[in-house]
């Protein structure tokens, strides 16, 4: 007995879009089931239940070593009168013998982790009472719990039977119409035969005669005639005679070519009469088709045979034949051209529904691989706020240690507490980096950058990071091209691929930088998802322990790591891609087991020429001004205004505030001297930073502007997007880049 209906449960609120289904999950008496209360569902299932009920495609989840199932509205339609009975009932126990054929590969997905696809599964069914063989193009893949343990399965299918059925119908369609072709091809070129050789052996045994007589057994000669050339009289017999509808003639002999021609339709006589003047002149065989009424009054297509006979002196003599009937050919050929067009059109009909069906398929595979990384992320948030919280600890206790000593006088050890809280900075900042790289939003500084030379600078440090038990080789193409990229992020991105060579070399190795000046074709660029063009690719290959292809496929995905617990967070490779992607690039891996492995990252080329690289790592220093230059900050953070507003008047400049867009537009459209705007990206009031700056060069064109951002609405936000004095600081950055930035664009 099925379970009652009880009160609606607030525990399964979220599925509120689910249809019928997900208004009846809610209001389904869950604690009298097996599967227990909803309140007590991990989130794994919840994730995956409610990708099953909003989707449009037939799908259910089938949950625990039971494999109890759990399903959609189009899914429930298919069930007909198992539902509700079957909800949360083992797959085997509804589906029985229906669920055979596929029970083993169902059974390897919760073992293995792999998932399971195919186009034409074979699926006995009852529907109504009656038995059919039904088609499925189905998915299954593998539903991991909070552990990682295999706890279910999530299945997707499109029913496909009209379409394999109507494949089935135009294969056999196809053989028939091969078969019958065949035939009577055998059959055309038989009766040829034997009709060449009787004329042969009639034209020989009686060349005086009056007319030939062919011997017709059956099939498509349904008559003989014999023409006298000289004396333009025709002998005829029955069959033609009959085939042409000239039975009122009281004689089959002694008929002129006007007499037998007379019922030939009037849209033939045309071409029958050039066809017979062009046998008769050239001599030899002919062979014609027209049509030809009978005596009911109806047309019907023949095809004449015959050979025409000349004298030594290429007069012509005689022109014997016998006469086929080709309606039952060309009624063949007929149903062989509708069946072509049939099928043709069947095609074109059943293309479009494939189409459609794979675009639906395509769309809900897309929304569980995005349901899955909400997943992973949900998995690791522990692990992320666990890192962030040893990163707050450092720079909390430093701070308060620094605070206390100040209280007790003792300043003689504070550098040590300072270089605590600034590394766990950095390392903070570095993290963020990563996310921001992976979500394709951190915000970018391209300029335009002479790859050799970034890895020459680079290779002592690589070394250094790599250990003496790798060999680091580097093989720079001459005549590199130049590439428009954030600077730091390459250099971040090649360090990050020479440690994960390392890694994949523990018993040492060698590592090999390498640049290629490239050329995209169409073809490529469509595999890569890049414009066709010219691109600089940099490369970092190492022969180690390499990977299998499972491992590559997911080598980008974020927080995906083969690494153990606590050796990376597996947002390296995340933070490359992302990193490519936004810079117009893209990023590829080539690895076998046991062969090692290579990772090539594709830039596009940038016309200009390089800059120099800029390695100042000066130490704060605050120079002051004795010119009174006014500087206003807008921004919504107090502390990042405190600190500013500290240094810039330590400095000697006039600093005015303000928190938010509309207070920072009214003062900048007011009379006040303002000689450099410093404002944050993302602000409240109505606009952000670079639109409360734009409306304020209004009234003041020549405002020089400054903008402090961790993150962008534009990710590109930059010099070569922002007008004449404007400039771009990405947080966090050390307070001296801030004052000589200040400094560089005040006096400009």
């Amino acid at each position: 007995m099925s379970p009652s209906i009880g009160p609606k449960s607030e525990a399964l609120s979220f599925l509120s879009a689910g249809g019928q289904m997900g208004e009846f999950f809610r209001s389904y008496a869950w604690d009298q089931t097996p599967m227990g209360a909803p309140e007590a569902w991990p989130q794994s299932l919840r994730t995956s239940l409610g990708f099953v009920l909003n989707s449009t495609l037939l799908g259910a989840v089938l949950w625990g070593p039971e494999l109890r199932l759990l399903y959609n509205d189009a899914y429930r339609i298919m069930l007909g009168d198992r539902h509700p009975w079957a909800l949360g009932r083992p797959v085997t126990e509804v589906w029985g013998e229906t669920y055979a054929p596929i029970a083993d590969a169902f059974a390897e997905v919760m073992t293995s982790g792999k998932g399971f696809g195919s186009n034409e599964i074979l699926l006995p069914m009852t529907r109504s009472g009656v038995r059919q063989t039904t088609y499925w193009n189905a998915t299954a893949s593998p539903v991991f719990g909070e552990d990682s343990s295999i706890v279910g399965i999530l299945n997707v299918a499109i029913e496909t039977s009209d379409q394999v059925i109507a494949n089935h119908t135009r294969d056999a369609r196809h053989k028939l119409l091969s078969r019958k072709n065949i035939s009577l091809a055998e059959a055309i070129d038989s009766r040829t035969l034997e009709r060449d050789k009787a004329i042969e052996a009639k034209l020989v045994a009686a060349r005086d005669a009056e007319r030939v007589q062919l011997a017709l057994a059956a099939g498509a000669i349904v008559g003989t005639w014999s023409w006298d050339l000289t004396q333009d009289c025709f002998t005829i017999d029955e069959g033609f005679s009959e085939s042409f509808g000239l039975e009122s003639l009281n004689r089959l002999d002694d008929i002129p070519l006007a007499g037998i021609i007379s019922n030939v339709h009037p849209s033939d006589q045309e071409g029958l009469a050039n066809a017979i003047r062009d046998a008769i002149c050239r001599g030899g065989p002919y062979a014609h088709q027209y049509r030809v009424r009978r005596q009911d009054g109806d047309y019907h297509w023949v095809e004449a045979n015959g050979r025409v006979e000349h004298a030594h002196d290429g007069t012509p003599l005689r022109f014997p034949g016998v006469i086929l009937d080709l309606d039952e050919k060309r009624e063949l050929l007929a149903q062989r051209d509708q069946a072509i067009e049939e099928l043709r059109n069947l095609n074109a009909a059943l293309e479009h529904r494939i189409e459609e069906r794979t675009r639906e398929l395509m769309q809900s595979e897309e929304a569980l691989r995005q349901s899955q990384k909400m997943e992973a992320v949900g998995h690791l948030t522990g692990g992320l706020a666990h890192d962030f919280n040893n990163l707050l600890a450092g720079i909390s206790g430093a701070l308060d240690l620094i605070s206390m000593r100040v209280e007790q006088g003792r300043t003689e050890n504070l550098a040590k507490y300072v270089s605590t809280a600034q590394d766990a900075a950095d390392r903070a900042a570095a993290l963020t980096h990563r996310l921001l790289a992976f979500a394709r939003r951190q915000t970018l500084l391209p300029v335009a950058t002479d790859v050799n030379r970034l890895i020459g600078d680079m290779l002592d440090m690589i070394q250094r990071t790599v250990g003496p038990g790798i060999r680091v080789e580097s093989m720079r193409a001459a005549d590199l091209w130049t590439v428009l990229v954030d600077r730091s992020q390459l250099e971040n991105s090649l360090l990050n691929l020479c440690i994960n060579a390392r890694d994949a070399m523990p018993d040492g190795g060698l590592l090999t930088v390498e640049t290629c000046n490239r050329r995209v074709d169409r073809d490529v660029g469509k595999e890569l998802s890049i414009p066709e063009g010219q691109y600089l690719s940099m490369s970092v290959s190492d022969n180690g322990t390499g990977m299998p292809p499972e491992v590559v496929a997911r080598a980008f995905d974020p927080f995906f790591t083969t690494k153990p617990i606590g050796a990376g967070t597996g947002l390296g490779l995340s933070m490359i891609y992302g990193f490519a992607k936004q810079s117009g690039g893209h990023v590829r891996i080539y690895s076998e087991i046991g062969e090692g492995t290579s990772v090539c990252i594709y830039l596009p080329r940038y016309s200009g020429s390089a800059m120099d690289n800029d390695h100042s790592t000066e130490p704060l220093r605050l120079v002051p001004t004795d010119a009174g230059e006014t500087v206003m900050i807008v921004d919504d953070e107090p502390t990042i205004r405190m600190l500013f507003s500290d240094v810039l008047e330590d400095m000697g400049y006039h600093v005015i505030q303000a928190a938010d867009s509309l207070t920072g537009l009214s003062i900048l459209q007011s009379d006040i001297r303002l000689d450099l705007l410093i404002s944050d990206v993302g602000l409240p009031g109505g606009m952000n930073g670079r639109q409360m700056a734009e409306a304020a060069r209004v009234s003041r064109p020549s405002l020089k502007v400054l903008f402090v951002t961790g993150f962008a609405e534009n990710a590109m936000l930059n010099e070569g997007h922002l007008g004449p004095g404007m400039s771009v600081l990405t947080k966090p950055f050390n307070i001296g880049v801030l004052t000589e930035r200040v400094k560089e664009l005040i006096s400009r």
